[in-house]
């Protein structure tokens, strides 16, 4: 059995229920996920062999992330300790035409205080053959940035596959170093490259060519987003593949959703799907990370087979409260198949 190993923060979120305010909440609902142990959950949930690697407070708080990763069966034998709290993120739920927001407060979480050495790498990556990553980590701090580096490095250095998500992340990148000089070092190493055109733009200064993403609204043409693969790959050469997601906001509430693979030669595009009911779309992103993930461990080589599976998997994340994707691959499959009927299965 393949086995993915991923790298980062896991956190409490805190979210009023439903659509309220966070002026009007009385009570928060409490969840744990993080854009690299939510890959590691969806991956958990379609049998593959999965470790996650964090930094973790010894206290109770830090014991309730380990809990919901050990619940949904994630890997957690490489996880280090120290620091004295866990990470938060507040979530205010949006609807129609009023966005959601977010609020960290993640300074000087036990994570933000890793450093480079903390973490056996080469023992973490002895039976391992993917590595996954994500933009956000180096975001968080210095240390945490070198962690990641080390990391890719001797990941690389052991043949194993690198994949990353650029996620950019205005609110976290302010400990005074540019993105793009420690995202560019990071990303050369990697196999697979995830990103939309804001991810390309403001890490890389990449733009799509005849492309406006101020106009583009509900209408997302795939052929847009070609150029900005092949830049990607012109900068980074030992990419095989870069994907983009395609996010259409119609409101808050509604979205259409899609995907492009290129590999060099061919730009693969996935079915749209129109999301008229989200329930979350936090962890989007990371569903279509996992997707992708197992479709191309799975599917013998087949780029379009593994973008179809990331995009149907992720749209029905949007149906899914809290930040994983709590889907089984036969689920994925259904809908790949066309039945959205949503009718109860007995």
């Amino acid at each position: 059995m393949k086995k993915v190993v991923t790298f980062g923060e896991i956190m409490m979120r805190l979210a009023p229920a439903e659509h309220l305010r966070f002026s009007q909440a009385s009570n928060f609902d409490v969840v744990y996920g993080g854009g690299e142990s939510n890959v590691a959950v969806s991956l958990a949930n379609y049998g593959v062999s999965i470790d996650f690697v964090t930094r973790l407070p010894k206290n109770d708080i830090g014991e309730c992330a380990l809990m919901e990763l050990r619940k949904r069966n994630v890997g957690v034998d490489n996880i280090i300790y120290g620091g004295d709290r866990l990470g938060i993120y507040f979530l205010e739920t949006g609807a129609v035409s009023r966005g959601s927001k977010v609020v960290y407060d993640r300074a000087h979480s036990a994570m933000a205080q890793i450093e480079k050495g903390m973490v056996d790498w080469k023992k973490v990556f002895e039976d391992a053959d993917w590595f996954h990553w994500t933009g956000i980590t180096p975001a968080i701090s210095q240390g945490a940035a070198d962690a990641c580096l080390e990391a890719v490095k001797v990941a690389r250095e052991m043949g194993v596959t690198i994949s990353t998500d650029l996620n950019y992340r205005a609110k976290l990148w302010k400990y005074g170093v540019e993105p793009e000089t420690i995202m560019t070092e990071l990303t050369s190493y990697c196999d697979i490259i995830l990103g939309n055109e804001e991810d390309a733009e403001k890490h890389f200064g990449i733009k799509p060519e005849g492309l406006d993403i101020t106009t583009q609204g509900k209408h997302v043409k795939a052929e847009a987003f070609l150029s900005v693969c092949e830049q990607m790959m012109k900068k980074f050469p030992n990419a095989k593949k870069v994907i983009t997601t395609l996010r259409g906001s119609i409101s808050a509430s509604h979205n259409t959703w899609a995907g492009v693979l290129y590999d060099g030669e061919t730009m693969f595009k996935s079915p749209v799907y129109d999301i008229t009911h989200i329930v979350d779309r936090v962890g989007g992103g990371d569903s279509f990370m996992a997707g992708l993930i197992y479709g191309l461990l799975n599917f013998s080589g087949d780029d379009q087979a593994a973008l179809n599976f990331a995009v149907a998997a992720s749209a029905l994340k949007h149906t899914i409260k809290g930040d994983a994707n709590l889907v089984s691959v036969d689920e994925v499959k259904k809908l790949m198949s066309g039945d959205a009927s949503g009718r109860v299965v007995r």
